[in-house]
């Protein structure tokens, strides 16, 4: 079987998107042009944000989906939490404990949901 290498999420304006996720993921993209933006994370995983007008065939919505990005801690997330807000990136969740752990959840420009979490022990 093929390997998951990529994410792609289709957004309004890959430059708006790429500007934000920059500012997100302190690095700068490793391609872009005009309809499509992409970023190499650390894991190996390349986060792709395609203009959504381009997408062949048409993408329709289904259902929710997050990107889920690991912290070390309670600490990470705290100071991840103060970071990003301090950005003003949208946050649909303040910092709090859940069965798996301690997180919160914010949103890109598009609405795509961004989780971070420290995993329960």
């Amino acid at each position: 079987m093929a390997d998951l290498n990529f994410v792609l999420l289709y957004v309004d304006s890959p430059a708006e998107s790429a500007i934000f996720y920059t500012e997100l993921l302190g690095r700068l993209p490793v391609e872009s042009s005009p309809t499509f933006v992409m970023f190499a994370l650390d894991s190996g995983l390349m986060l792709g944000l395609w203009g959504r007008q381009g997408v062949q065939p048409a993408a329709t919505a289904v259902g929710g989906s997050e990107l889920a990005f690991t912290a070390a801690s309670v600490d990470e997330v705290q100071s991840l939490h103060a970071e990003w807000s301090g950005k003003g990136v949208l946050i649909l969740q303040d910092p709090t404990e859940m069965d798996f752990g301690y997180t919160f959840v914010a949103a890109d420009p598009d609405g795509h949901r961004l989780r971070v979490f420290a995993p329960a022990a």
